[in-house]
């Protein structure tokens, strides 16, 4: 007997059902895994965003990019979907035989079994990108539904600014957009019926189909249409285009090729109606006769007629011609980037310097900088750092205080986190996250003075933070160097795991917890969702499985001052600068904002990123470099501050009169506050913003002159100096305290200098420019006179040195170079400082710090000396003072100030981490340890020794020098001030009996 096989379940059999249904699987898990991803990227944003209080902000933009993504995708796929769907459904049942048409066949049947996906696929993916180009339009569209007027209208059509700045931006887009849709759905619908028959290119008789020719016919008539909208709104473009000579419309636009773009405007309706016609009754002949007209329209009308003005009418007689609208040009980019009322001061410097020359300036004189933020990072570093997983940034800030009832520049810093200088067996997940967690306390040093060895004078530091700023929260948990993220948080009663600062006393380091149960610093991950979606977010799958993650932890991220304000203001361009302060017993960073255009009518533009590229942002790690972003108008509108230890943003209302601004403000109405809540104490620590500033001395190069003559000639161009130190890129502005000719005391200010301009390396001073940065410190009001710009222009024929010249004059003095020399001899190199120049005693005083640092082993600057030069007068000497009174004859009229002596000083962070004592004010800040470095070689320099002996005596004093050099070296390496000093004194004695008896051979 024989048995047939039980047949097997289908579900069980190779191949069967259960195997069909893997594929399904994998496709819906993989779908579920690339949503889960983006919730993760998407919910976090918003509890980032909520947490802060700018949630509205993420909606208001999330929801007009949507809607506008709706638009474009909606219009493209439905636009190239009824073309497709209207050439395929008029298809010519029986299209002629032809040797085309049978080659066209093989094709068809190609296409025919994905057709239908190709009719839908293709629209979706054109009005994917098309939905994409038209999201990313959405703030100018809010600008557009919401800008008001500026109660300003342009010189040509009278029309208000708002139309240019707010509307012809976006309807710009609309037309471009549109055309754009035409063209790929009119491409779309000429393939379908030339593939199904409708249309042909050879053959006899008529080549299209009545139903082809209706929409091949209404196709060219709308691009037609969008053309002269196109030809329409250049006119209007006309006043923002780039010229040759100017930026706007000059006289050849004005009389030429506006009229020429009204008639081709007109032109292109003709040809659209031809188009209609020819789509009602059958002939192309009309059409064509109108394109071929309009062709040549705009060769003749818009091409050659223009060119023919501009060569036989304007060229010959340009300086006329163009009278009128260079001036509008120079009025409108004063008004544009708010150079109207620059204060024009006539400065006939003097050049021969006198004794006493100095007492009128002797405030500015006693408050010139001599640290330079740029050069003295290093010695906050080896000073102040305390431990090796602390940092200064490369630019330290400067800022100003009260410090004894007296306004002071500082050089300041916050001491950050520095995770690097941890060892590679210390990065694991646990510390980088959640024991090293932040910064702790600024430092902050006089800007005009050093101690005596050129250190820095601090008057905050230490660990705890000590000095004269009084109490402030010292914890950094967001700045520009912070982890990317930290959780902090821990339940009440938990032993604190969070690094606070290093204490010998408590066992080595003493820890802290974040309030999270009374403040908020970041979003929640106190529960099982919100930690599966930013392990997601991180790529740590320890956020989830960490016990140091409870319920009532926090997750900080997006830490950078600069990052969170750009997030919850996407609409303001930011300064490339962040600067802290203390304030209120905070730490605050504050930074500026700008709104920005680039469609002012005749207003000049400049590349951001460009005009404010400098020696110092070249170098610097944090200045943050702008985005490419060309502007003819802008307004420092904003001023923002971000809590170092909370993360909270708050944005302040600065111009109020910027209908940019109050737009924005429109849009966001609870995102920025009136200037009004803006605290004395905080008015007191704002300052002029660098960019700004950086972009109207670029401007002020050329629209310093106010008649289109001058203007015309350009023979008074200047250029702003390149920096004479590294000799690459400009010099930067210089924030100092000063006085100019015209105020009645001295105000911190930002100030540059300007050389004659075109082909010449010839770098006398042509002009010198001040703003005043110093807004006071009422609540809620700048002080009268804030942001007031003031130039001094030299005499055309003026001899006084500028920048290189001085820095030449340096370097190639006898005497300077023989010092300079010295100090460089052994391990020491020779660091010069920035180049100050100051218009004091009728003239400009130009002053310089320099540094000497170890050139191997533990660098850091020390301040030696100063250089000074006045005129063609040079001056070089250990203190200022006597820098100064060497060049005016003895006496600069300016008594021996020693800021600092009243205030109290905070000594050195030592650096094995032990906690320095703050030294009573009352007492000497000199350190009273011993010296532990005894110096190598005792001075042989012989004071009785002949004076004809020049060269004996020349030697020794090298050697003297050389010895106090190497004993100075030796008291750095070992932090010992005391011996350090003693090494400087002898090496300033061995120098100057180097001097005297080098003279005397000389003699």
């Amino acid at each position: 007997m024989t048995f047939a096989p039980t047949p097997r379940p289908a579900a069980a059999r190779p191949g069967g059902r259960r195997r069909g249904a893997l594929g399904p699987t994998i496709v819906v898990l993989v779908l579920a895994g690339i949503l889960l991803m983006i919730t993760a990227q998407v919910w976090t944003e918003v509890l980032w965003f909520d947490q802060l209080g700018f949630v509205e902000v993420l909606r208001t933009e999330w929801t007009t990019r949507a809607v506008l993504f709706a638009i474009g995708f909606l219009l493209m796929a439905g636009a190239v979907y009824a073309s497709l769907q209207i050439g395929y459904r008029t298809r010519p049942v029986y299209a002629p035989t032809t040797p085309e048409q049978a080659s066209l066949d093989q094709y068809r049947e190609m296409i025919e079994p994905l057709r239908r996906l190709v009719m839908i696929v293709a629209p979706v993916v054109l009005g994917f990108f098309a939905g994409a180009a038209t999201s990313a339009q959405w703030a100018d569209v809010l600008l557009f539904l919401n800008g008001g007027e500026f109660g300003e209208t342009d010189p040509q059509y009278g029309l208000d600014l708002s139309f240019f700045m707010f509307d012809l931006p976006v309807l710009r887009f609309v037309v471009s957009f549109l055309m754009a849709v035409v063209v790929i759905a009119g491409i779309a619908g000429l393939a379908t019926q030339y593939l199904y028959g409708g249309l042909r290119l050879g053959g006899t008789g008529d080549r299209t189909t009545p139903a082809a020719r209706v929409q091949l016919g209404v196709t060219a008539a709308l691009i037609m249409l969008l053309i002269g909208a196109n030809y329409w709104l250049d006119q209007y473009s006309l006043l923002t285009k780039a010229g040759d000579l100017i930026q706007g419309a000059s006289y050849s636009d004005v009389n030429a090729v506006l009229p020429s773009k009204r008639i081709l405007t007109a032109v292109a309706v003709l040809v659209a109606i031809m188009f209609v016609i020819a789509a009602v009754r059958g002939t192309w002949r009309l059409p064509a006769i109108g394109v071929g007209l309009m062709v040549v329209s705009a060769i003749a009308i818009g091409g050659i007629y223009p060119a023919v003005v501009q060569r036989f009418q304007v060229a010959p007689n340009e300086q006329e011609a163009e009278s009128e609208y260079i001036q509008r040009n120079i009025d409108a980019t004063k008004s544009a980037f708010g150079l109207e009322d620059v204060e024009v001061v006539p400065y006939d410097a003097a050049t021969e310097a006198e004794a006493g020359a100095l007492r009128e300036d002797a405030e500015t004189t006693a408050s010139i900088r001599l640290l330079d933020p740029a050069i003295v990072s290093p010695s906050f570093r080896q000073l102040q750092q305390n431990k090796q997983y602390y940092n200064f940034p490369d630019t330290l800030s400067v800022d100003r205080y009260q410090i004894e009832g007296e306004s002071r520049d500082t050089v300041i810093a916050v001491r950050e986190l520095n995770l690097n200088g941890l060892g590679q067996d210390q990065r694991t997940w646990v510390n980088d996250h959640t024991v090293f967690t932040h910064g702790f306390g600024v430092v902050a040093a006089y800007g005009n003075t050093t101690a005596a060895d050129g250190r820095p004078a601090f008057y905050q530091g230490g660990i705890p933070s000590e000095g004269s700023l009084g109490d402030y929260e010292p914890r950094i948990y967001f700045g520009q160097n912070s982890p990317e993220y930290s959780i902090v948080g821990a339940p009440e009663g938990t032993d604190p795991w969070e690094l606070d600062y290093p204490d010998d006393e408590a066992g080595g380091q003493v820890n802290t917890t974040f309030p999270t149960d009374e403040l908020e610093a970041g979003p929640s991950i106190g529960n099982l969702w919100n930690q599966l979606l930013f392990s997601l977010k991180f790529g740590s799958e320890q956020i989830m499985f960490s016990d140091r993650v409870t319920e009532d932890s926090q997750i900080l991220f997006d830490r950078d001052p600069h990052d969170r304000v750009q997030k919850v203001a996407p609409y303001l361009t930011l300064d490339s600068r962040a600067y802290p302060a203390v304030v209120d017993g905070k730490v605050l960073w504050i930074l500026d904002g700008y709104t920005t255009g680039d469609m002012y009518p005749y207003a000049a533009s400049r590349p951001l990123d460009d005009v404010t590229a400098d020696a110092l942002t070249a170098t610097s790690d944090t200045i943050a470099a702008l985005a490419p972003q060309e502007v003819s108008y802008i307004r420092n509108s904003v001023k923002a501050t971000v809590d170092a230890y909370t993360g909270e943003v708050t944005l302040y209302a600065w111009d109020q009169e910027d209908p940019i601004l109050q737009a924005w403000q429109g849009i966001f109405p609870t995102s920025i506050e009136p200037m009004s809540e803006i605290s004395g104490e905080l008015m007191s620590h704002i300052r002029y913003p660098e960019d700004l500033f950086k972009v109207q001395r670029n401007l002020l190069t050329q629209y310093h002159v106010d008649s289109a003559a001058e203007f015309y000639s350009g023979q008074d161009f200047w250029r702003n100096p390149q920096d004479p130190v590294t000799e690459s890129l400009l010099q930067p502005p210089y924030y100092l305290t000063l006085q100019m000719p015209g105020q009645d005391e001295p105000t911190f200010s930002l100030t540059s200098t300007f050389v004659p301009g075109g082909n010449t390396d010839r770098e006398v001073l042509t002009g010198f420019l001040a703003v005043d940065a110093e807004p006071g410190d009422a609540d809620g009001e700048p002080r009268e006179g804030y942001g007031k710009l003031r130039l001094l222009e030299l005499p055309r024929n003026s001899t006084v040195p500028g920048p290189g010249q001085v820095q030449n004059n340096f370097d190639a003095s006898p005497e300077v170079s023989q010092n300079l020399n010295l100090l460089r001899q052994g391990n020491s190199t020779v660091v010069s400082g920035n180049l100050l120049t100051l218009p004091v005693g009728g003239g400009l005083l130009y002053v310089q710090p320099v540094y000497v640092q170890s050139s191997q082993g533990t660098q850091f600057p020390l301040l030696q000396r100063v250089l000074v030069s006045f005129g063609d007068q040079i001056g070089f000497a250990e203190t200022l003072q006597e820098a100064l009174d060497q060049v005016f004859g003895g006496d600069a009229g300016v008594d021996d100030v020693q800021p600092g002596e009243d205030a109290e000083e905070v000594p050195d962070a030592p650096v094995d981490g032990e906690t320095p004592e703050v030294v009573d004010p009352d007492e000497t800040t000199e350190p009273t340890a011993e010296p532990t470095t005894e110096p190598t070689t005792q001075p042989t320099t012989d004071p009785q020794a002949p004076a004809g002996d020049a060269r004996g005596r020349l030697d020794a004093a090298l050697q003297d020098a050389q010895s106090a050099i190497q004993d100075g070296q030796a008291a750095l390496a070992e932090q010992d001030w005391v011996a350090y000093g003693e090494a400087q004194e002898r090496l300033q004695a061995a120098l100057e009996e180097a001097i005297a008896a080098e003279q005397e051979l000389e003699g």
